[in-house]
């Protein structure tokens, strides 16, 4: 019986890719184009890696540049500035997630494990009023899949009453090392590879 539940952020709670995308090209603005056109295609196949993995690969993977951490962590505030302010806009959310995690957090234990950095997440979190569903909310820069396992060993989850909800390969690869049931969701590429697949949420029953 599932009790617990695990959360992607973007893409399945919040639709942010496209913003996260002008995010990038904003702070990368002054780069050669086809280069960030290499990165936002490598954002858009890695929904669940972090800025700061994307960062990186960036500068290391397609400028074939070393890269300090100070500057890392500089573009990826440059970046959070960006979201906080575009992200807080309501007309992001998902709608029909939305309205089942509302109907249904006192029924299960709800976390949110996600990509984006944990401190602006808990920011968007409270200003688009979600942080009262959730007993957690993590975020990077600590991989996605050390986030699942810190849930489950903090609250001592048992593996089959737990699962996790996600729309990218990062969030399945999350699940399997952590050996969790994954319901794929927003993502068609993930049918194959879910426990149960989310066509929409207004039809979903657990």
């Amino acid at each position: 019986m599932i009790k617990n539940i695990l959360w992607d952020f973007d893409g399945v709670i919040l639709d942010s890719m496209p913003v996260r995308e002008y995010g990038f090209k904003k702070i990368f603005e002054n780069f050669d184009k086809d280069l960030v056109d290499k990165l936002l295609d490598f954002h858009n196949q890695n929904g669940g890696l972090s800025r700061y993995v994307k960062i990186r690969y960036f500068y290391e993977k397609l400028l074939d540049e070393k890269i300090e951490e100070s500057k890392v962590l500089e573009l990826a505030e440059e970046f959070s500035v960006i979201m906080r302010k575009e992200l807080t806009k309501k007309k992001y959310l998902i709608y029909e997630t939305v309205t089942f995690i509302s109907q249904n957090y006192q029924n299960y234990d709800f976390h949110i494990v996600s990509g984006s950095d944990g401190k602006e997440l808990n920011f968007l979190c409270k200003e688009l009023e979600l942080s009262q569903y959730f007993k957690t909310i993590y975020g990077s820069p600590t991989p996605k899949n050390q986030l699942v396992k810190n849930v489950l060993s903090e609250n001592t989850y048992t593996e089959n009453e737990t699962i996790l909800i996600g729309d990218s390969l990062n969030d399945y690869e999350a699940a399997k090392i952590n050996n969790l049931d994954f319901y794929g969701f927003n993502n068609f590429k993930l049918k194959p590879m879910s426990k149960i697949y989310i066509d929409t949420f207004s039809e979903f029953k657990i």
